[in-house]
């Protein structure tokens, strides 16, 4: 290939930033070449958009019909959530390469057909929209963390309760906020990318105990507000807490090992360096109250927050084009479903849950919610025999 053409499913608000970086030419070595939408109301704004840029491309209102058009190397999921592996699944069969829009799905029973799927077709690349992982803050704590400079582990805890939503921001979609069209609230919406930087850069929690509320500051059926409580392996501990409905919020990341700590929050990453490693320092001290000499470091990063969606869908067509190591694999996106549907099954179980387990459980109960799930009837909601997704 000298050029990868991509098409995009689903022209909601994400499909049309994407669309609008292919045609603005942000994106090297890739061309917009087809735009698929359920709602004709969408392809028509988006056949106004392309007639000036790029005539060529082409327009579907059934992505089965993009997917067997020949109009594409690649594709770009921006559909509501149940759908993004059964068409990447799709996808995939048809020799398609697929780049998902987060999260990899709503639940894990189905994302283990998607990552079996793609681990059959290693002639198709699979990789998914996780943006924040171009943050050159979160690189370089992802950096510090798996080279030891934080020794060994203890603590790391997140606050990111800066999602404030009204309830105009609920009321804006007849599928948002359901069980039965969206698959839960915070985690499933807003925190993907937290989840899946929180395992990216500590390692995914052993087990975990979670409360999730649901429809506490807003008129919905699903969560917006989490407290969890994670356990590792080697015993350190995290803590996750985020919600919609607190304003001012806060966005703090703190990672505590035996040789220091760092803090994330405001654009800033502060470094405390431990002189020696606490743990050695604990053991051979001879006074009770003694403390560690320390240095506090404002680390300076290159490349700030990165280049988000853009360095996705760069990096994505280096690595059709040029073979450049993908940052964002598709099937690490179940790394952080896994946790996010942990929390939600703790909490209705109100009992500690294994993180990395087979689904079934979570799936059964989510069927349940499924059930009387209260969908406006403009919302585009397909039944199947595995439950309901939004189309």
């Amino acid at each position: 290939m000298e050029q990868v053409r991509f098409g995009i499913i689903g022209i909601g608000n994400m499909g049309s930033g994407h669309m609008y970086s292919f045609l603005n030419n942000s994106v090297p070595g890739a061309v917009l070449s087809a735009v698929c939408d359920v709602k004709e109301s969408r392809l028509d704004w988006a056949k106004g958009v392309c007639k000036e840029s790029n005539p060529e491309v082409k327009f579907f209102t059934d992505y089965k019909e993009l997917l067997a058009s020949g109009a594409v190397d690649a594709i770009l999921i921006a559909t509501p959530h149940y759908l993004h592996p059964i068409i990447a699944m799709e996808a995939i069969d048809a020799g398609i390469n697929v780049i998902s829009e987060k999260p990899i799905g709503v639940y894990t029973k189905k994302v283990y057909e998607l990552i079996e799927k793609v681990k059959s077709r290693p002639d198709v690349t699979f990789g998914i929209m996780f943006n924040q992982r171009t943050n050159a803050y979160y690189q370089k704590m992802r950096e510090m963390v798996q080279g030891g400079e934080l020794g060994e582990l203890k603590r790391c805890v997140w606050i990111i309760t800066d999602w404030y939503r009204t309830q105009a921001y609920y009321n804006s979609g007849g599928w948002r906020a359901t069980w039965a069209g969206e698959g839960g609230g915070v985690l499933m919406n807003q925190c993907p990318h937290q989840l899946d930087l929180w395992q990216w850069i500590f390692g995914v929690p052993k087990r975990i105990f979670a409360k999730c509320d649901l429809g506490k500051y807003h008129d919905i059926e699903v969560e917006d507000d989490v407290t969890a409580m994670a356990e590792y392996e080697n015993g350190s501990t995290g803590v996750f807490i985020t919600t919609t409905g607190e304003f001012p919020g806060t966005n703090r990341l703190e990672i505590t090992g035996s040789k220091g700590k760092l803090v994330y929050e405001d654009n800033k990453l502060i470094y405390t360096k431990l002189s020696v490693d606490e743990r050695e320092f604990t053991m051979s001290s001879s006074e009770g109250f003694a403390a560690i000499e320390q240095e506090i470091i404002e680390l300076e990063v290159e490349g700030g927050t990165g280049e988000q969606h853009v360095g996705i869908l760069k990096n994505f067509t280096n690595h059709l084009l040029h073979g450049e190591e993908l940052l964002a694999p598709g099937i690490e996106g179940i790394k952080g479903l896994s946790i996010a549907n942990a929390m939600m099954l703790s909490s209705w179980k109100n009992d500690w849950v294994e993180v990395m387990n087979d689904g079934e459980e979570f799936w059964a109960m989510l069927q349940e919610k499924i059930k009387t799930s209260k969908v406006k009837e403009d919302a585009g909601i397909v039944f199947s025999t595995e439950g309901t997704y939004g189309v």
